[in-house]
């Protein structure tokens, strides 16, 4: 599965362009799907050879911050299963994600 496709890119708001927003836009989700991480995109942009996106990440800790698309190419779950991106998102508000998964 193609994680980011040339389409998602183009839609995809640019850094820093929510970092003011109280409830911003999640616009892409990413998961393992044999265990618990999940990333939820809230921006992201081409940086030299690769994609970095910004977004809320569940894992050891569930916290804000930065991760390149070549991180989540390369990354195996604990059973050896890549990262997919759930073709059934829809974008919505952070608001919602956090209610969702009772954060």
């Amino acid at each position: 599965m193609q994680l980011l496709t040339m389409e998602l890119r183009a839609q995809l708001p640019r850094l820093h362009t929510q970092e003011t927003e109280k409830d911003p836009t999640v616009h892409l989700k990413f998961f393992t799907p044999d265990s618990r991480w999940t990333w939820y995109v809230t921006e992201g942009q081409e940086e030299e050879e690769d994609f970095r996106f910004f977004g809320f990440v569940i894992g050891f800790e569930n916290e804000w911050g930065y991760f390149v698309l070549s991180e989540l190419e390369a990354a195996r779950g604990p059973r050896g299963l890549p990262i997919e991106r759930d073709l059934y998102f829809t974008p919505r508000h952070f608001s919602e994600i956090k209610r969702l998964e009772r954060l």
